[in-house]
């Protein structure tokens, strides 16, 4: 059985997201009943699509890579847990005895909730299964117990379910996504912390009336608002204060616009990438509306996709990327922290991409949103180091040169892998009270889908457009 479990793993592994993805969506297309043809285009559509989605958040990747690495060097911190990024974090999870076993157990869990009626989304998005294995991880590095892990990574499968059904109205309507929901774990477990941080807000006076979305301050600015100008304007300030004593003048310039340019391209590359993605996925949903309307009774199903199709919208991009010199000022400002930002600069998009629906786009809230989350995340994830490096050594993953405890903001700066593992720590039965609390959230989010669901930012049913129209009035 590993030997089989290690096949799958290396299949996936080895073709990657951006052939595995494509040739599911096709297999489910004419499961379906889409005609092969059309099944063919719009899955290769969608697998182009996350190819170019990928190169654009390599270059994006790169460029903040380097800033946050000067910024750092800038402040002249010194501390004692490095942030390794989400790929290490990713090999981590895959290469212990829970990441072996998570691709079958996580389908698993999705087929029963399927089967059962508990959640509308069917999540093909194997790749990030990866957060379910690294939760487990925790878990059996935590009790010891390779069971307790998987049982741990099985919970947070159901987890990434629940949270995508909850949220998938509004990411349909804000993002112009038909069919869609994010069941990914560096996203939605942010969205209560919005959630609280949205209410608080609305309660103070001034605050509460600041209007910085990007249609607002595009029509406020004229073209300074204009997303391309903001990223490039952005890009600027970040390339300024990573690269100002280079003591080069002109290589500090140089750097300075090339940074500038890399974001401004950022800004317009990856709205077209989702627009191509769009295309591929419009067939797929309405072969799976037909499907459930003539053999489930019109029952909805989603499609459960990486975040990465998010991150593309002005206001998502626009936030990470003020996020960034923030982030690296509270790694410096914090007292007690001990994370010092290395190489996942680039994921706060995918982390703050759901404060947009609840937040109707606007950066200012979701700018503060993320300053909170990112100052709670510094000190799980200083908490959470020993449990990152036991699991890092346990996988066998190579440690940078000098680092003696490693995380990611990519889990390390999440609530669930902290939740989970602290509390098994305790004792392992205490994962039977997490499951009952998931499955009693989950009971009263059922009983009232339409009233939760607006709570996480989507419109109320009478007012709600459907995504696959506002998709042709677009085109």
């Amino acid at each position: 059985m590993d030997a089989f479990l290690s096949g799958i793993k290396m299949v996936v592994d080895t073709l990657g997201a951006t052939v595995v993805l494509p040739i599911i969506i096709f297999l489910l297309a004419v499961i379906m009943g889409a005609k092969w043809g059309r099944a063919l285009r719009a899955a290769v559509t969608i697998g182009i699509a996350f190819i170019g989605i990928n190169l654009i958040i390599g270059l994006m990747w790169g460029t903040l890579t380097e800033v946050g690495q000067n910024m750092v060097e800038n402040t002249g911190a010194s501390l004692n847990v490095i942030d390794v990024g989400w790929p290490s974090a990713a090999a981590i999870a895959f290469g212990t005895q829970v990441g072996l076993w998570v691709i079958p157990i996580a389908i698993i869990v999705n087929i029963i909730l399927l089967l059962v009626r508990v959640t509308k989304t069917l999540n093909i998005d194997l790749w990030n299964y990866w957060h379910f294995a690294f939760v487990g991880s925790m878990v059996a590095l935590a009790t010891g117990s390779l069971f307790w892990g998987l049982a741990a990574a099985a919970i947070a499968a159901a987890l990434a379910l629940f949270l995508g059904d909850w949220t998938a109205r509004a990411v349909q309507h804000f993002y112009t996504l038909p069919g869609i929901s994010i069941p990914h774990l560096t996203t939605a477990p942010g969205v209560p912390f919005a959630i609280v941080t949205n209410w608080v807000i609305e309660k103070i006076p001034g605050v509460r009336d600041v209007k910085a979305d990007p249609e607002t301050i595009q029509k406020r600015f004229g073209i300074f608002g204009d997303p391309v100008i903001l990223g490039l304007i952005i890009g600027l300030i970040l390339g300024i204060l990573a690269f100002y004593n280079l003591g080069d003048g002109w290589q500090t310039v140089v750097k300075t616009l090339q940074t500038g340019m890399n974001l401004a391209a950022v800004m317009l590359l990856l709205p077209r990438m989702v627009q191509i993605l769009m295309e591929g996925l419009i067939p797929v949903s309405e072969a799976a509306r037909d499907f459930m309307q003539k053999r489930a009774s019109g029952r909805e199903i989603y499609i459960g996709l990486d975040s990465a199709i998010l991150i593309g919208h002005e206001a998502a991009i626009s936030t990470a990327l003020l996020l960034v010199p923030t982030a690296i000022l509270l790694s410096v400002i914090l007292p007690g922290n001990q994370v010092l930002l290395f190489a996942d600069l680039a994921v706060i998009p995918f982390v703050v991409a759901l404060f947009a629906p609840l937040m109707k786009g606007n950066i200012f809230r979701m700018w503060i949103a993320g300053v909170l989350e990112l100052a709670l995340g510094f000190y799980l994830a200083t908490n959470m180091a020993p449990f990152f490096t036991g699991a890092a050594a346990d996988a066998g993953f190579e440690f940078p040169e000098g680092a003696l405890q490693i995380t990611s903001i990519a889990d390390g700066f999440l609530w669930p892998p902290f939740v989970f593992a602290r509390l098994s720590e305790l004792s392992p039965l205490f994962l039977f009270v997490l499951l009952a609390l998931l499955a009693v959230v989950w009971f009263f989010y059922l009983r009232s889908p339409d009233r939760w669901e607006e709570i996480a930012g989507a419109p109320p049913r009478e007012e709600e457009v459907p995504a696959e129209a506002e998709v042709a009035a677009a085109d």
